[in-house]
């Protein structure tokens, strides 16, 4: 048996006459920037996220990188973010010419760990870049108290966690700004780049709206010096379908991560933990293990594709040497990157697969 990774393509044959008749509506209106088909899916999208308002962006990076300037975030200031990340959080950063200040995780949830972060806070600390990683909210509440203590912005990068939930209340409008990404692998993935921002801040939607359009409101008129990355209608379009198909294939990653659970408790593997304030969406089940890559490897061998979320943490990339930041600086942040692996939890996956990877975990494990 193969069991890929994620197929990407199983959502299209799925919805294929909805997702064409979407695209040929497009097509057939003449209008291939912004519009009324955009407008529509920020109108649903706010919605699903319990936000006031959303922008449709042309990727989850320029959603990090427009939140940032849209709380003037630049050279000299400072920004929190997790050690334990895929490394476009802190791409976002450097983009603005701020200086990113890594805090480790909680070695649970692989979230940033709030009691870590007060040690970090500088007179130079902006912002707080939460990432809700996996699928795992952020343990929110008290990083709030401490950035209200310090007139600290928030922003969450949610580019996994497309609905989740943290105490009840869907991740969305929590923070300041809330930034999406919608790459094809995503639980709510377009196809091709997207993303948007969230929030319920009037002011902060209005500056993004205007920073995405060269800074423009009427053509031609410049306020700011602003950038392109506008939600295509197209990808807008393929997105309002699959919205509504989202929370049904939430409740199949977390029925597989329930049987992960269950099954795999005593493979020696170090599963995932959920905190009794989070509902996750499960965008990645990751395991650890100390003999990671020989399982990865005997994985591979038996037709089983598994990926490291992530390799090589952010520190320790060739693109952030200009830092100093020495490999054991962050010693949990490297710990996981021997030691993580991501098991198949795309919504697609049948029951038989699922049987098929844990026995063969567990005969790779024993």
């Amino acid at each position: 048996m193969k069991v890929p990774f994620l197929d990407v393509g199983s959502s299209y044959r799925e919805l294929k006459p909805q997702i064409d008749t979407a695209i040929s509506r497009v097509l057939d209106s003449g209008c291939y920037i912004l519009g009324t088909e955009v407008n529509a899916f920020e109108e649903e999208w706010a919605q699903y996220c319990e936000a006031k308002y959303a922008v449709g962006l042309g990727s989850g990076l320029d959603a990090l990188v427009l939140a940032l300037r849209s709380l003037d975030v630049g050279p000299g200031d400072e920004v929190i973010v997790p050690s334990h990340t895929y490394i476009a959080t802190w791409m976002a950063v450097t983009a603005v010419g701020a200086i990113p200040v890594p805090v480790e995780p909680n070695p649970k949830t692989y979230n940033i760990d709030p009691k870590m972060i007060a040690a970090s806070i500088t007179k130079k600390t902006k912002v707080f870049l939460l990432v809700h990683l996996y699928g795992q909210p952020v343990n929110i509440d008290p990083i709030f108290t401490l950035a209200n203590q310090h007139g600290i912005k928030i922003v969450e990068d949610a580019a996994q966690a497309h609905g989740a939930r943290y105490k009840g209340h869907r991740i969305g409008a929590h923070g300041h700004l809330v930034c999406w990404s919608f790459y094809p692998g995503k639980n709510l993935g377009a196809f091709g780049d997207a993303g948007a921002i969230t929030t319920n801040d009037s002011d902060l939607a209005e500056r993004i709206a205007l920073l995405r359009n060269y800074g423009s409101i009427k053509k031609y008129f410049n306020k700011e010096v602003g950038m392109n990355s506008r939600l295509d209608p197209l990808q807008a379009a393929v997105l309002r379908v699959k919205l509504k198909f989202l929370d049904i294939w939430t409740e199949r990653r977390c029925a597989i991560a329930n049987t992960y659970n269950k099954k795999l408790i005593n493979s020696g593997l170090i599963l995932p933990h959920v905190s009794e304030w989070a509902d996750p969406v499960w965008h990645l089940y990751v395991v650890r293990s100390s003999v990671r890559d020989k399982l990865h490897k005997r994985l591979t061998e038996s037709g089983i594709e598994t990926l490291i979320h992530y390799p090589i943490p952010p520190h320790m990339q060739e693109a952030y040497e200009s830092l100093g930041i020495a490999p054991e600086a962050l010693p949990l942040a490297k710990d996981m990157s021997e030691e993580v692996l991501s098991l198949p939890i795309g919504p697609y996956l049948d029951d038989e697969e699922v049987i098929f990877i844990i026995s063969e975990i567990i005969k790779k494990t024993n």
